[in-house]
């Protein structure tokens, strides 16, 4: 029986990435019927759980924090590649695109994803408990990427309006890769073990032993399906967007929710997978996943727009407005006092969360 149940595992996330890829191909830039919206939905929310299985099959080979990074970096460059497309397209709402995506990833990781975590392993384990050095090193290079790319331009004034002049932009686009790559430096070699789970106790989970490491054939083979299924994942949230848009617009909300929900889909693999280790008292495998996404969204996203508004028409705004810029200090803020002691309790979820819900109701009602 459970030998059925692993065959009949493989062959639906090997089938659904596939078949979201082919649907993809089939549907991408026509506008669909009803019938073919709930199709494409279902094969989406297909997609979001072969790639949380395959993920943790390749996180499992290569050990933490790698598979965190594996996870989180492969979201990132398709939803990079995904703004660059929708910025080419033009239109007036072009030109916050990529500020109102980063801003949406951010507040969604570093509130929604790890209130939510918190919370569940609070819950169910009684505080939950992870390593303070590597968290908060996490959090400062957030912080500072966010201030030196959404902040900054809404105080200079070398051009008019939250825009950066092309020194600026470029200056900003070198600081987020290096900054980034010195994160990721940081996390995979120089000081590994600051972002490994720990025990109650405080020891460092190095693997885990009772689980049998899948085999180097069955890693690569997952890591190729991993990219069907986001690929899959964000292009059919492109395609079912139009129907979002014509949703929100009958709902009479504003234009900003439609790329908080396109943001939560494309985000969704990194949730479940986070909410997964917390449940197992891995929470520091939710705080890499979380904030590791919510870096790379900024440290590949804004040199990637960088070099594309060289041909693209239209200004570039990346600078946020005086609530946001208050929801992103007050994220900063909390986000630091939860994470220095190295333990949470329901409360540090619950106030993550609560931020988490003011930013959803502050893009309904402005």
């Amino acid at each position: 029986m459970i030998t059925r149940l692993r065959t009949l595992m493989r062959a639906w996330t090997t089938a659904v990435p596939v078949l979201a890829v082919v649907l993809l191909a089939l549907t991408w830039g026509r506008s669909l019927p009803v019938a073919v919206v709930v199709l494409v939905t279902a094969v989406l929310a297909g997609s979001v759980l072969a790639a949380v299985h395959h993920a943790e099959v390749v996180a499992h080979r290569v050990g933490e924090p790698f598979g965190s990074l594996v996870l989180a970096v492969a979201v990132t460059v398709i939803e990079v590649a995904l703004i660059v497309t929708l910025m080419v397209d033009g239109g007036d709402k072009s030109a916050t695109l990529a500020r109102d995506t980063v801003f949406a990833a951010v507040m969604i990781t570093c509130n929604g994803v790890i209130g939510l975590c918190l919370l569940v392993a609070s819950m169910r384990h009684g505080t939950a408990v992870f390593n303070a050095e590597g968290t908060i090193a996490a959090l400062g290079t957030v912080a500072t990427l966010a201030t030196l790319s959404l902040v900054l331009p809404t105080f200079t004034t070398s051009k008019p309006g939250p825009e950066f002049s092309g020194v600026q932009l470029t200056f900003a686009a070198l600081s987020s890769l290096i900054l980034y790559g010195l994160f990721v430096a940081t996390l995979t070699v120089r000081h590994r073990d600051y972002f490994l789970p720990i025990t109650r106790q405080g020891d460092v989970i190095t693997s885990d032993h009772h689980v049998a490491s899948p085999s180097a054939r069955t890693a690569w083979t997952s890591l190729g399906l991993l990219g069907l299924a986001l690929v899959g994942v964000v292009g059919l949230a492109k395609s079912v967007s139009p129907t979002i848009e014509s949703g929100v617009a009958a709902a009479g909300l504003h234009h900003a929710v439609v790329g908080v929900i396109i943001a939560l889909l494309v985000l969704l693999p990194e949730t479940i997978a986070a909410l997964r280790s917390a449940r197992r008292d891995r929470m520091q495998t939710s705080l890499n996943l979380a904030l590791g996404s919510a870096m790379a969204s900024i440290g590949l996203t804004i040199p990637a727009v960088a070099l594309a508004s060289v041909w693209l028409p239209g200004p570039l705004v990346l600078g946020l407005g005086s609530t946001h810029m208050l929801l992103l200090l007050l994220t900063v803020v909390v986000g630091s006092l939860t994470v220095v002691p190295g333990r949470a309790t329901p409360l540090q979820g619950g106030v993550h969360l609560v931020i988490f819900a003011a930013y959803l109701e502050l893009a309904v009602n402005p």
